[in-house]
């Protein structure tokens, strides 16, 4: 059994031992300071991977005609695994940071706009899952990338998954 060391393991800086994320990661920051997207460490990632997938969703966040269902704040594919993460306010400036960076396509959220979307919620208290998935191959789901698009896309390419689970 492997150990917690040599896991696929996603985490981030930010977010602080009560596993809240900070004010400036969501609509409710100040000026400058808000709507960043958080910056997000991974290590060991799996022998064969050639590219990682993130999705990111909101799975407290309710439907106004009734159930709970998911949001999509931020999803990424094409990313490099020779990445060891992702930079505070990285969304938004893939060709800006360039490098292996520049390869990463952000998808759509449900706000339909490409990138990190940080909750504005009506009530405190959401569950925020961070899903990064390694993958055997890069994805291509054409131009306009939606979690359902990579979601399908992946199926037979995940060699491993790593979660991180945020509060706000």
């Amino acid at each position: 059994m492997a150990s917690d060391q040599d896991q696929f393991r996603l985490v981030s800086p930010a977010i602080n031992q009560e596993g809240k994320l900070p004010r400036k990661y969501t609509d409710e920051g100040q000026g400058a300071k808000r709507k960043l997207s958080p910056p997000l460490e991974w290590y060991n990632v799996p022998e064969g991977t050639r590219s990682l997938a993130l999705v990111v969703e909101d799975v407290d966040a309710p439907d106004p005609s009734g159930p709970i269902v998911p949001w999509t704040c931020w999803v990424a594919i094409n990313i490099p695994p020779t990445l060891k993460g992702l930079p505070e306010g990285f969304s938004g400036k893939e060709e800006d940071v360039g490098g292996d960076y520049a390869s990463i396509k952000e998808g759509n959220n449900d706000h339909k706009v490409p990138g990190w979307r940080g909750p504005k919620l009506p009530s405190h208290g959401h569950r925020f899952l961070f899903r990064l998935f390694a993958l055997d191959d890069e994805l291509n789901v054409g131009n306009k990338v939606t979690k359902e698009k990579v979601l399908e896309a992946i199926g037979g390419h995940v060699v491993g998954e790593a979660e991180l689970t945020t509060k706000f």
